[in-house]
């Protein structure tokens, strides 16, 4: 039989793999990753990414091996790459699962050209969330805007089941391939961040545990950054180590057999899986949001240029403690507690007035988990301007929230040494004596009260 092509993009691995699966069925499988030919920057990725990526790539390698395969590495554009790929080898297929951004759709409208013009099968396959975002709308056939009635929807519709594992690939030899990358194919640096392990093994065992340890107790648990209250596993969703149909079989599995109350905990994380899809059908049916506010009556807000503010906040000198733990933990890490990301970017955008688009980008290039849809999202929410977004005179009191959130300061201790000895409660307001909390730990680098009124003020005159 001639052999058809699998494109690996964010679906690094080999078990429940819509895409591969059927091209499993199809004939002998020729599984290509193409890397990018970006070098050195890139405004949505960096170091921490990248070097994950490598990691996964490698694992993916080994993986294949066991289906009688081997992973064909080719760089540049993906549809030249995939165009060469086919005359060497004669393929009469290309499958691949759909990408849920606007980048990667475009690409998709090539290789369908391509392939039409070559005469061959282009065979494209949802993959990456339960529900296709044309799935999910309205009574009217439009799409959801609001968040509650779209995960009412979501939450009624039948969830498809994960596919098996191929059994072999039975990959043609003599294919030629490029080596596996390493950070420095991007110029970039290896990553001096504490990354989570990669590939599927390591996401499974990830997986495991958050369904019989943390789940359970994740109405509890999920709001205190101090914790591993969360799943952390957005990073196996976001390159596809797990598929979201495995974990959900799994997820319900535990909901069955658990108590109430931990049957209440693991609804609420199903409903954010839910949200994790509602912002994929917002991109997908606003694509604009990546450049503009989706709420339009905020577009052409006046944000101030980035100026020395920006900059601690990038590194975490800010002197709120909760914004410069949260900060640093990014920087060390690679991962930030989703509450903490809120109170961050709230921040950034209420009380320094920065541009939502700065910070989104920032995360961006050192979040290891970083989804674009997900990341625009939550940038958005936090900054009033977007899809079921926090009314802009909700501003999130950075003292507050530390109060409710981390009131014993062990998050806080752990990320910002220099306050190791203070007392937590000064965590909890500005310094009343004009002093820094400890030696080499700045002052507040604004005052909030003030912020937020200029935050208020700023945002009725636009709406007027």
């Amino acid at each position: 039989m001639p052999p058809v092509i699998h494109w690996f993009r964010r679906d690094l691995r080999i078990a429940d793999n819509t895409a591969l699966f059927h091209a499993s069925q199809a004939g002998p499988v020729i599984p290509v990753y193409i890397l990018s030919s970006w070098s050195k920057y890139h405004a949505w990725t960096g170091s921490n990414r990248q070097q994950f990526l490598c990691g996964c790539l490698e694992s993916l390698s080994k993986n294949l091996e066991t289906l009688d395969s081997r992973l064909i590495i080719r760089k540049g554009s993906a549809v030249s790459a995939l165009k060469q790929l086919i005359k060497e080898t004669g393929a009469t297929a290309v499958h691949f699962n759909r990408d849920p951004d606007p980048f990667g759709k475009k690409t998709e409208q090539e290789l369908a050209k391509l392939c039409m013009d070559l005469g061959i099968e282009c065979c494209g396959y949802d993959d990456v969330a339960l529900h296709n975002p044309s799935e999910i709308l309205t009574q009217s056939g439009n799409p959801y805007k609001v968040y509650t009635p779209y995960a009412n929807n979501w939450l009624s519709q039948p969830k498809p089941s994960p596919h098996p594992k191929p059994v072999s690939l039975n990959t043609p030899e003599r294919i030629s391939s490029l080596a596996l990358p390493k950070p420095a194919y991007w110029n970039l640096p290896e990553s001096n961040a504490k990354l989570p392990e990669p590939g599927e093994r390591a996401a499974r065992e990830r997986m495991r545990d958050a369904v019989s340890k943390i789940i359970g107790q994740y109405a509890e648990q999920r709001d205190i950054p101090s914790l591993d209250g969360t799943s952390r596993l957005s990073q196996d969703l976001r390159f596809g180590l797990i598929s979201i149909r495995t974990l959900y079989a799994n997820v319900t599995a535990a909901l069955k057999s658990a108590d109430a109350r931990s049957q209440s905990s693991i609804a609420i994380y199903i409903k954010e899986l839910a949200w994790r899809e509602f912002y994929f059908a917002i991109l997908h049916h606003f694509p604009h949001v990546l450049e503009h506010e989706f709420n339009k009556e905020w577009k052409g807000l006046p944000w101030e240029e980035p100026s020395e503010n920006f900059e601690k906040w990038k590194s975490g000198q800010t002197g709120f403690p909760i914004i410069d733990a949260g900060m640093r933990q990014l920087l060390q890490t690679g991962f930030m507690h989703n509450r903490v990301r809120m109170i961050t970017a709230m921040f950034l955008t209420k009380d320094l007035h920065i541009d939502w688009k700065l910070g989104e980008s920032h995360f961006m290039q050192h979040l290891t988990d970083g989804e674009i849809a997900s990341n625009n999202g939550g940038w958005q929410w936090s900054a009033g301007t977007g899809a079921d977004a926090a009314p802009y005179f909700r501003i999130q009191n950075p003292w507050s929230q530390t109060a409710k959130h981390d009131p014993t300061g062990v998050y806080i201790k752990r990320w910002i040494p220099e306050l190791a000895d203070v007392d937590p409660k000064k965590f909890q307001a500005p310094p009343e004596n004009g002093l820094p909390l400890a030696a080499g730990y700045p002052l507040p680098c604004v005052d909030h009260k003030t912020e937020r009124d200029r935050t208020l003020a700023i945002f009725k005159k636009h709406r007027a």
